[in-house]
């Protein structure tokens, strides 16, 4: 059974950013406030302004508007983009190097600091220099079986600890001191401070493309042989649940309480709170899907999409109307932490009371009494 739970709404069409030419393609996204960044396969990367617009009738609308485009100089794509709006900075990734350029005017920093021989990289959302005016970043190396961490500043860069792993990393997420690293055969937690790993389970990266994603405090997503998404501490155990993907995700994101896949014609809708299937959108040719600061954004070669949740109270009142008391109940209770506790209680003991009127109506007059009590 279907819920409604998020619209797909038109960001950047593909005119505002190619015009007529065919050949360039989105490589990767980073959105920070209503800063959209794109970096595309011919070096160059692409500043737009999001302003969301609602109608009186309810409808979301986005209008970006192009503030400048920067070429980088080389003939490689823009592999990945990462904003530090804290240093007013964007890490750039391309040939190999991590370049810092101004957030707003895209210059690269006059000190020219950058990082050299990184794979991929990923930021620390959970800090643990204390340091407001840097951010860590940690890089799966050039040099085989190598990770290594830096702290960046505004105008420098400085290597902190470099880490050998068993196998060869491919993507990496960082929670504290914590990587959870997918590597060729597998998936561990490693501690860069104590050198202490934890194998989490098998993976083949060579057969699927490996999803490691943080998706809160000590807490990560992963693409789990048999089309699974495992969710693991940085103990090693899973506190939830599985969901069931198809076998064949290309990326994944949190908006709670649900967690969104991509895979190559669907974006899927997975609760967290009961792992049931709640909604699937016809995607095609989709290759990424991100989310940043509770958006979330999908983009194919062309064009780029977000993803807009609809209320959760409308979501509530969709299944009380198609009498799935169960689920609303469930997802009622998990909108607590997305609800100030006033409008929660008043909101919670209202859909009591409809449950309750609901479930009387189909003759279950112990559940509708417990409901009512």
């Amino acid at each position: 059974m279907s819920v409604k739970a998020f619209k797909l709404v038109s960001a950047v069409e593909r005119e505002m950013l190619m015009g007529d030419k065919n050949y360039i393609n989105i490589e990767c996204i980073e959105c920070c406030g209503k800063n959209l960044y794109i970096g595309t396969n011919d070096c160059f990367i692409y500043h737009f302004m999001l302003d969301e617009k609602v109608s009186t009738a309810g409808k979301i609308t986005f209008a970006a508007t192009k503030q400048l485009h920067k070429y980088l100089g080389l003939k490689k794509p823009v592999s990945e983009l990462k904003a530090a709006s804290a240093l007013t900075r964007l890490l750039v990734l391309c040939d190999n190097t991590i370049t810092l350029v101004n957030m707003i005017n895209l210059e690269p920093v006059p000190t020219g600091a950058r990082i050299k021989g990184a794979v991929a990289f990923a930021l620390n959302e959970n800090p643990v220099s204390g340091d407001p005016f840097c951010v860590e970043v940690c890089i799966i190396s050039v040099k085989r079986r190598t990770i290594q961490m830096f702290m960046v500043f505004e105008d420098r860069v400085q290597i902190v600890k470099e880490v050998f792993t068993p196998e060869q990393p491919c993507a990496v997420a960082v929670d504290g001191y914590y990587l959870c690293l997918a590597l060729t055969t597998q998936y561990i937690i490693l501690n860069y401070n104590t050198g202490e790993s934890q194998d989490l389970f098998p993976y083949c990266s060579d057969e699927k493309r490996p999803i490691v994603k943080r998706i809160g405090r000590q807490e990560f997503l992963l693409a789990a042989p048999g089309g699974l998404g495992m969710f693991a501490t940085v103990d090693g155990i899973s506190q939830r649940a599985p969901v069931h993907w198809s076998e064949n995700v290309i990326g994944a994101a949190l908006c709670f309480p649900y967690v969104v896949a991509l895979d190559e014609e669907f974006i899927t809708v997975h609760s967290m709170l009961d792992q049931q299937q709640k909604q699937t959108l016809p995607f095609k040719e989709g290759h990424i899907l991100q989310d940043f600061e509770g958006k979330v954004i999908v983009a194919t070669n062309k064009g780029v999409y977000i993803l807009v949740p609809l209320p959760l109270e409308k979501q509530i009142q969709d299944l009380l109307a198609s009498h799935r008391v169960e689920e609303a109940l469930v997802l009622a209770k998990g909108a607590r932490r997305n609800i100030p506790k006033e409008k929660f209680q008043v909101m919670y003991k209202r859909i009591l009371q409809q449950a309750g009127f609901i479930q009387f109506a189909q003759l279950q007059f112990l559940e509708a009494k417990e409901l009512f009590r």
